[in-house]
C-alpha cells in the first residue's frame, strides 16, 4: 500500500466489546414475529443512538448490543468468529494493525464481502484501500478521525493558560499546568491501546514531517523504526511524562477514568482521537472543548497530523440473519446513519452529500485534512498486527520501567520484518 492524500476525503476522523452475548438465537423470533440482529462494537457511546435510529425505521426489529473495551474486544473476537459464537454484525478497524482488523479477519474467510453494497464503490481510495482486502471491500467505514490534543477551554481560562504552539512552548505548557496542580494531560495507559495516541500525535511531524515515503521505504526494507525518527518521537513522549505532562500514574489510570479528568478540568485536556470530544461533552454538556494538533517540534507550519478511516463494522461470514446484517451496515453508510454516527462521534463522513455540519471543536482537523497535512494511523500501513501489540505493550513496559525505547523499536522492527 502506498499513503494516499486525504484532502480528497473531506471534500466534504478507538477505540471496545463484550462478545457473550452474540450468535445465539440470532433468526429466533420473539413476540409478534420480531426479527432478532446481534451487534458487538467498540463504540461506547455512540453506537446506541445507531442502534435505535436502525430499530424506529425498521418495526419489528429488534437489536441485541453488546459493547466493551478496544483490548478486550481484540482479545475475544477471533476466537468468538473461529468457534462459531460471533454477532451478526461487529466492528472491524481499517487495515491490518490489530486483531479486530479487516485484513486479519477477511483472509481467514471471517467476514462477508460486502463489494456488492451501493455505498462500497463510492468510498474514497484512500478509505477503499484499508476497508478491503484483496480487491473486495469488507468493512462499511462511516467516519475519519484524527489524533491530537484536545483542551477544556474552562479548565484553561481558569489556570490562565492557552493552548502551546511549538514544542518548547508545550513542555513550558506542561510545567505551568503543573505548578497549578492541574496536569496538562490525561493519560489512560491502563488501556493498552491508549498508550500510541500521544506517540502517534508525535510520529506524524517528527517522521513524516521530513520524510513523507516513510512507509514506502519500511515495506522496501529501505528503513527501520529503530534507526529513524520513531527514535526522537519516542524521546519526546518520555520527556513529556518527565516533565509532569500527565497526571500521576498513568498506568493505573483507565481510559474512562482519563475522560473522567479531562471533562472535569481536573487535567487541562487530553491527547486523544476525535470521538473523545463527544464522550467529553458527554460528561461535561456545559463545557467547550477544541481539538488541536499536538506540537513536536519548533516549527508549526511543518506539523502534521494523524488523520484516516475510522473504524467500520463488517458482517460475520456466517451471520444467523445475515440479511438484516446488511441492511444495518447499509443503513450506517446512509446519509441518515452516517449522521447520526458521526455527529455523536464528531467525527466526518466518508462519503459526501450527506448534509453533515462538522464540531467547530473539529475547525483545525478539517483544515489540516483540507491542506493535505495530514498521514493516516500508521498501524494502519503494517504489514502484521503483531507490530502494533509490541509497541503498545512495550510502551507500557517503558512506563513501568521495565524496558527501554531502543528495545521496543528493536522488538517492533523484528515483528515488521517476520510479517512483511
Amino acid at each position: 500500500m502506498r499513503t494516499t492524500r486525504l484532502t480528497a476525503l473531506v471534500a466534504a476522523l478507538t477505540a471496545g466489546t463484550l462478545l457473550a452475548a452474540c450468535s445465539g438465537g440470532t433468526n429466533a423470533s420473539g413476540g409478534g414475529g420480531s426479527k432478532i440482529l446481534t451487534i458487538a462494537s467498540v463504540d461506547q457511546g455512540s453506537v446506541e443512538d445507531v442502534v435505535a435510529a436502525f430499530e424506529k425505521a425498521n418495526p419489528g426489529v429488534e437489536v441485541r448490543l453488546t459493547t466493551s473495551g478496544a483490548d478486550q474486544y481484540q482479545q475475544q473476537i477471533r476466537t468468538k468468529l473461529s468457534s462459531g459464537t460471533a454477532p451478526d454484525v461487529m466492528s472491524v478497524w481499517p487495515g491490518n494493525g490489530n486483531p479486530g482488523a479487516t485484513y486479519v479477519l477477511a483472509k481467514p474467510g471471517y467476514l462477508l464481502d460486502l463489494s456488492d453494497r451501493p455505498w462500497a464503490r463510492k468510498l474514497p481510495d484512500a478509505v477503499k484501500s484499508v476497508a478491503q482486502y484483496e480487491d473486495k471491500t469488507y468493512n462499511a467505514v462511516f467516519g475519519l478521525n484524527g489524533i491530537g490534543a484536545v483542551y477544556n477551554q474552562d479548565a484553561l481560562d481558569k489556570a490562565g493558560l492557552t493552548p502551546p504552539g511549538t514544542w518548547t512552548e508545550l513542555l513550558d505548557f506542561c510545567r505551568d499546568a503543573a505548578a497549578r496542580k492541574t496536569p496538562a494531560f490525561a493519560l489512560g495507559n491502563q488501556d493498552n491501546w491508549v498508550t500510541q495516541t500521544v506517540l502517534y500525535a508525535l510520529v506524524a511531524t517528527t517522521v513524516y514531517g521530513p520524510d513523507r515515503d516513510f512507509d514506502t521505504k519500511m515495506q522496501d526494507g529501505r528503513a527501520t523504526f529503530a534507526k529513524s525518527a520513531w527514535a526522537t518521537a519516542l524521546a519526546k513522549y518520555e520527556e513529556m511524562e518527565k516533565t509532569g505532562c500527565f497526571q500521576k500514574s498513568p498506568l493505573s489510570t483507565s481510559y474512562e477514568a482519563s475522560q473522567e479528568l479531562a471533562a472535569s478540568g481536573k487535567t487541562l485536556g487530553i491527547v486523544q482521537g476525535n470521538w473523545i470530544v463527544a464522550l467529553l461533552k458527554g460528561k461535561n454538556p456545559q463545557g467547550k472543548f477544541t481539538l488541536k494538533a499536538l506540537p513536536a517540534t519548533d516549527d508549526p507550519g511543518a506539523f502534521l497530523m494523524p488523520a484516516a478511516a475510522g473504524m467500520g463494522y463488517g458482517v460475520n461470514a456466517k451471520a444467523k440473519n445475515k440479511d438484516l446484517a446488511l441492511k444495518f451496515v447499509d443503513f450506517v453508510m446512509s446519509p441518515e446513519g452516517m449522521n447520526v454516527f458521526t455527529g455523536k462521534q464528531g467525527s466526518l463522513p466518508t462519503l459526501p452529500g450527506t448534509g453533515h455540519t462538522a464540531d467547530p471543536a473539529l475547525t483545525e482537523l478539517s483544515t489540516f485534512i483540507n491542506d493535505d497535512r495530514t498521514v493516516p494511523f500508521m498501524d494502519q500501513l503494517w504489514p502484521n498486527p503483531k507490530v502494533q501489540q509490541t509497541m503498545l505493550s512495550g510502551l507500557q513496559e517503558i512506563f513501568s520501567g521495565q524496558t527501554d525505547a531502543a528495545a521496543v523499536l528493536k522488538d517492533m522492527d523484528t515483528d515488521y520484518r517476520a510479517g512483511a
